[in-house]
């Protein structure tokens, strides 16, 4: 059984404290796609650029990475042109998202593969900026673009922070991240949408059906841990 008895807790943001629906998504394959052509000044159309975004997420888990690897962009600069083109406002907040959080006895952060800027302007929109403020971390914050390469960038958050990894529950709705968390120690947690929970891979400890029902137990867990 997943230990659940730490003292913090890292949260993701994209597509775990705010949805990304499929509409949503495909504005930001839109939007990578874009970023390429008018950008980088690519010599593929819209159509073909988009194409490639969704062949690299199933890929690579990254929108971008065909860029970087077939055309030789740096990932600092196509990490720089997506976000500039990242659109905010059509993101739909959780409601009572905030309630349950402030409600929660643990100690909470954000790492997230958004940009710096874009994160807060995403806090703000979502209500969670000024209970995150001076807690949310950019993978940019650490010379890194992703999170899901190796186990560094997850050490150095936690060196950040001034906590253990075995102290934390790591919460992303990426697998292809939570795999590097584990391996520093993290207990991980996945949030799914559709059929895929993962629950088979070996680093997932749990996994549940959108972050509200995670939210819903997660304080009978950490009150199992204060009993136990």
């Amino acid at each position: 059984m997943a230990d659940f008895c730490k003292h913090n807790v890292i949260w993701d943001l994209d597509n775990t404290l705010y949805r990304i629906t499929p509409e949503f998504a495909d504005m930001l394959d839109e939007a990578t796609a874009v970023a390429a052509i008018e950008d980088f000044h690519l010599p593929l159309t819209f159509e073909e650029a988009k194409a490639k975004v969704k062949e690299s997420y199933a890929t690579y888990r990254d929108g971008g990475e065909v860029f970087v690897r077939d055309y030789g962009i740096s990932p600092k600069d196509m990490f720089v042109a997506y976000h500039n083109r990242k659109p905010i406002s059509p993101i739909v907040p959780y409601e009572g998202m905030l309630e349950k959080l402030e409600n929660l006895p643990i100690n909470q952060f954000i790492f997230s593969t958004s940009s710096r800027s874009v994160c807060e302007k995403i806090l703000r929109h979502i209500g969670l900026y000024d209970f995150f403020k001076d807690r949310f971390y950019s993978v940019e914050d650490f010379d890194c673009y992703k999170k899901n390469e190796n186990a560094d960038v997850y050490r150095k958050l936690c060196e950040r922070i001034k906590v253990n990894p075995d102290d934390c529950i790591f919460v992303d709705d990426s697998y292809s991240n939570l795999e590097f968390a584990k391996e520093i120690g993290m207990t991980t947690v996945r949030i799914f949408y559709n059929q895929n929970s993962a629950k088979d891979k070996t680093y997932i400890d749990a996994a549940y059906k959108g972050i509200e029902a995670f939210l819903d137990d997660f304080p009978r867990l950490l009150t199992d841990c204060a009993i136990a």
